[in-house]
């Protein structure tokens, strides 16, 4: 694919549950403002100009005469119209982090990298997710960029796909939430946000190839769901359409997703723009407003071949007006005409430094914990640490999404065939150093774990090992298993061997197999932490924080445990990347992945089949005691849960209770509540369920249905451990989208 071809040879609330009632995007009096402002600029606009904003390039691949002067490089520019006021769109990969596509080959540009999205999943925490999406907005228009090319909330439907890590897990309500409120924060910086990849974008096998079928029905009930809610809460000013097709049609080209759901259904009124080399015709009645990044694509769609459409009378010039409209109104809704950015102004990354350190600790999952191994005792005056560069730093996931971090890579590997831009990065906060600053009386050493026995044999003397143990994953290529890679179970299980008292942390992009479980004493998940990693994992491991973190994504216990035990592709192209698929024969690269979860993705799943996951969506454990009682469940014309959550331990912690309620015969998260509770402390939760999560979706009728009936509802701390359980009688209902 050229775009491949060309970078590698270039480079808010405590509670969850308010229902959301189905809107369309900013309708108040700023956004007539923005109405208006657009029709008048439009009537004004040549149709070079308008043709100049329903398309971008990536500057760095523009020869040097054309390339824009006095603006960043980033991954995408559109020209504007500068003598209307109309400023370029200056673009970035954006969300966890500014990620400077063009700084990818030179390392010379750096930002405050955020944790993964997997880890912003597992703080359930809307509030501190929209602190990191604010962050990572104003370092964008302090380096001078106004678009980020944010909002993943594409939902976890195969465990091995290479960019979970970028995603927010695998309900609708907790990732449609979470991913609006990031872009909610992002947009606050007066630029603006996308949510992406729309839609059913949910591995990297074939991505830009392959037909994600769904029914309509079950699709609505899920993916659609996560979008829809993000679109209500974040209001995002762009939406990005995905490589893949869906039930058969490629997605920039979908009217039913452009046309149907996203502007008829949703009341969308911001712009459609195509992922980078996503376009495959001049769709623009299709629905899509914007061709990124033109280079990345095969032939001139948005360029020479839409204007011979228009010449030919296949498209119209109200077809260009509509989407260069689209285009000047969030330009106008979202501030970044009225607030023009420039580059180069002061960032305080010290105090952004803080922001990431506190997502990673509010998302480091406590897995495992068997006889109170963790916190580090005082008595643990001997502790050896080994494995994945834990005495230089933490690992990134790679593609365009990796951030280089403040300071620098503290080490840059580069595997084997991959390209520049998929390095395996290393951002410079050591485990080992941190531990040993918070931990100075204890003698800490260090094995790099290439050598099972020689670590087994250090550990023998030691009060308590820690080992690091890491899953490097990547956009554009799927993990060929769930295994840990390069012999670490190996090493885990002889270290554990040898001494129990063993504790490991995972470094991963999602859910990993753990053979050597029962062997250890206990188990973090920290997933990719950023900037401040090691210091959060730190604070973590001896209890200067107490874990809160509750997975997002359900950890199998086998891979035969999931809807798609051999991943969709892998006889064409397992572990290849999209450069290697394009060139087999077309009348192999094309297939089709079919979900027979249909709408119960993850937990659901398993509760449906009745598997035992290794780890339970919604579990986390933490270093004191949570007690749930006085249960009042109400029903009518909507569902209301209340109880009362307790500390009964001995430390200061966050519980996150979940609240989930059957739906024909499937449980569905239904609303959570993060409640921070000093020892001794007793606090009131309160739910109220969204509508669309306790109905079906009737296609016919267009339109959400709440059968009548008795629903079970369930308050628990995961999905698979239910505390309190009560039932409401619900009337039906039907809402509209």
């Amino acid at each position: 694919m050229k775009f491949v071809r060309a970078i590698t040879l270039a480079l808010m609330t405590s509670s969850a549950a308010a229902a959301l009632a189905p809107c369309a995007l900013a309708a108040d009096a700023g956004a007539s403002v923005a109405d208006a402002r657009a029709e008048r600029t439009l009537k004004q606009l040549t149709l070079d100009e308008r043709f100049d904003l329903i398309r971008g390039y990536m500057p760095f691949l523009l020869p040097p005469a054309e390339q824009p002067k006095g603006v960043i490089f980033g991954a995408g520019y559109v020209k504007g119209a500068p003598r209307l006021g109309v400023p370029p769109l200056i673009e970035s990969d954006a969300s966890l982090g500014v990620a400077n596509m063009a700084s990818v080959m030179r390392r010379d540009d750096v930002a405050t990298a955020l944790p993964s999205g997997a880890a912003m999943a597992a703080t359930w925490d809307p509030a501190l997710v929209e602190r990191a999406g604010a962050m990572i907005g104003a370092e964008a228009r302090a380096k001078g960029f106004n678009v980020l090319l944010a909002g993943g909330v594409n939902l976890v439907r195969e465990p091995r796909n290479g960019r979970n890590f970028e995603y927010l897990g695998e309900d609708p309500l907790l990732a449609g939430t979470l991913g609006g409120h990031a872009i909610r924060g992002v947009q606050s910086a007066r630029i603006i946000s996308t949510i992406k990849h729309f839609a059913l974008n949910a591995q990297e096998t074939g991505r830009m190839v392959l037909s994600a079928n769904l029914d309509e029905a079950a699709l609505r009930e899920s993916d659609l769901l996560a979008f829809e809610i993000g679109v209500e809460i974040g209001q995002p000013g762009a939406v990005m359409c995905a490589y893949n097709q869906v039930n058969g049609v490629y997605a920039c080209e979908n009217s039913f997703l452009l046309n149907d759901v996203l502007r008829r259904d949703w009341g969308y009124k911001g712009f459609v723009m195509s992922d980078w080399g996503a376009v495959h015709s001049p769709s623009i009645r299709a629905g899509l407003d914007q061709q990124s990044g033109t280079q990345a694509s095969d032939k001139p769609y948005f360029g020479a071949m839409l204007r011979a459409e228009l010449a030919a009378g296949r498209v119209t010039e109200a077809d260009i007006d509509q989407a260069a409209r689209r285009i000047l109104r969030t330009i106008y809704a979202s501030g970044v005409a009225d607030h023009p950015v420039k580059m180069g102004l002061p960032i305080d990354y010290a105090a952004h430094g803080e922001v990431a350190q506190a997502v990673a600790e509010a998302g480091i999952v406590l897995l495992k914990n068997d006889g109170g191994l963790l916190p580090i005792a005082a008595s643990a005056k001997r502790i050896l640490v080994v494995g994945a560069h834990a005495d230089v730093g933490v690992v990134s996931g790679g593609g365009s999404s990796q951030v280089n971090p403040v300071g620098g890579a503290a080490l840059a590997l580069s595997p084997p065939g991959e390209p520049v831009w998929r390095k395996k990065l290393y951002a410079p906060s050591s485990p080992l150093l941190a531990l040993r600053e918070v931990l100075p009386q204890a003698a800490i050493a260090y094995d790099d774990g290439s050598d099972p026995q020689r670590a087994a044999a250090a550990a023998r003397d030691a009060d308590l090992v820690v080992v690091f143990a890491e899953q490097f994953t990547t956009e554009g290529k799927d993990v060929p298993d769930l295994n840990l890679p390069d012999n670490q179970d190996a090493l885990i299980t002889a270290v554990a061997a040898a001494n129990p008292r063993t504790a490991v942390v995972l470094e991963t992009g999602g859910p990993v197999l753990m053979p050597w479980l029962d062997k250890v004493g206990a188990v973090l998940e920290a997933w990719y932490p950023g900037q401040r990693g090691g210091q959060a994992i730190a604070r973590i491991l001896t209890g200067a924080a107490n874990p809160s973190g509750r997975l997002a994504i359900t950890f199998p216990a086998t891979i035969e445990q999931t809807p798609n035990p051999k991943l969709p592709g892998a006889d064409i192209a397992v572990g290849k990347s999209e450069l290697d698929l394009y060139d087999l024969p077309d009348d192999r690269k094309h297939f089709p992945v079919g979900y027979p979860e249909g709408a119960d993705v993850g937990y659901r799943w398993y509760d449906r089949t009745r598997a035992r996951p290794l780890f339970a969506f919604g579990h986390g454990l933490s270093y004191t005691h949570f007690a749930y009682r006085d249960l009042a469940v109400s029903g009518g014309t909507g569902l209301r849960v209340a109880f009362q959550v307790a500390n009964v331990g001995a430390r200061a912690g966050t519980e996150t209770a979940q609240v989930y309620a059957r739906v024909n015969g499937v449980k569905r998260l239904v609303g959570w509540s993060r409640v921070d509770l000093k020892p001794g402390e007793t606090r009131q939760v309160s739910v109220t369920a969204d509508p669309r999560l306790l109905a079906a979706f009737d296609v016919k009728r267009r339109s959400w249905h709440v059968a009548a009936g008795v629903y079970t509802v369930e308050v628990s701390a995961a999905a698979d451990r239910p505390i309190l359980a009560g039932k409401a009688r619900l009337a039906e209902r039907r809402i509209r989208p």
